[in-house]
């Protein structure tokens, strides 16, 4: 498994993380057979979120791990907090404290190796939160932070209050959602994918050396679907089993090779349960494409240059 810094730090982090949003819907041996396959191919890295299946996927994750071989130091587990789901976005110093003791909680883990706060919460205030942030690290619940859905001047402005350095943004980012890169291709152009929807986060991120976590990379929209044996992208399809054959892998390694060949060395989320899946996705990080299949997959996503 392709490792790469987290953030501004020296530590290496995997390429790829394993999200279990998905794992309630799965037993407990189950959730292990996952955990066991990305483990096995390189992944000890988890994202979870408090929301995820209304708590349950933390349980079943919690009760899954307890049950295995593997050490708490053997993983790196990072979880979001800061939805209350249909009714607001909470950055409120007090949801955020109660939002980790729940997590810890349910994951039965003494602490997190990263918060990462979920959506942007129009009423945040950057001083409040980092009094939350404070508390946790000083009580060794949390040792890195980061967010997800931020643009630029969001992260900024947050970034101003903390003691510590964000480490991570979470973006959907995939061959069928490229926002982040079809803006700097179609730069001065009056073209639908000339218009910023990010913020120019990727190039921020390059430049203030933040990491940036692809998820739903291989979604369509937003939860529509996935787009892999998909018969509504015939020439995505070919084009992946095309390389896929010449890699000697399946589809799932070449769309997640595609993300991790862009410079910004991003770290994409496998939301897979499927053991196999997960073992495909992982082959990805050891497959470099080349430039022009680079973009052939782009353009065959039904993207196109200015």
């Amino acid at each position: 498994m392709k490792q790469i810094k987290m953030g501004c730090t020296t530590l290496d982090i995997p390429a790829m993380a394993l999200g279990i949003m998905r794992m309630d819907q799965k037993s407990i041996p189950e959730a292990q057979v996952a955990i066991q396959a990305a483990y096995d191919s390189g992944i000890n890295f988890i994202d979870s979120a408090d929301i995820y299946g209304g708590g349950k996927s933390e349980e079943v994750f919690g009760q899954a791990l307890k049950q295995m071989n593997l050490k708490r130091d053997d993983l790196f587990i990072q979880s979001k907090t800061g939805i209350v789901p249909g009714k607001r976005y909470d950055f409120s110093k007090d949801y955020i404290l109660k939002g980790v003791d729940g997590i810890l909680d349910r994951m039965g883990l003494d602490y997190l190796d990263a918060l990462v706060l979920h959506r942007p919460d129009a009423l945040f205030d950057p001083e409040e939160v980092a009094e939350a942030f404070d508390q946790l690290q000083a009580s060794g619940k949390v040792r890195f932070f980061g967010v997800s859905n931020f643009d630029a001047a969001q992260f900024e402005l947050l970034q101003s209050a903390l003691s510590q350095r964000l480490m991570f943004n979470q973006l959907q980012f995939g061959l069928k959602h490229t926002s982040m890169i079809d803006f700097d291709m179609h730069m001065n152009m009056l073209d639908d994918p000339s218009v910023d929807r990010d913020g120019q986060f990727l190039d921020y991120a390059r430049l203030h050396h933040v990491t940036v976590q692809t998820w739903s990379p291989f979604q369509y929209g937003m939860f529509e679907g996935a787009f892999i044996n998909n018969d509504g992208f015939p020439k995505l399809n070919a084009e992946l089993q095309k390389l896929a054959d010449k890699y000697n892998v399946g589809k799932n390694a070449i769309a997640a090779a595609w993300i991790l060949r862009h410079p910004a060395n991003m770290q994409m989320l496998v939301g897979s349960m499927n053991p196999e899946h997960i073992k495909d996705s992982a082959k990805g990080s050891d497959i470099e494409l080349t430039r022009q299949e680079w973009y052939d997959l782009y353009l065959a996503a039904g993207n196109y240059l200015a």
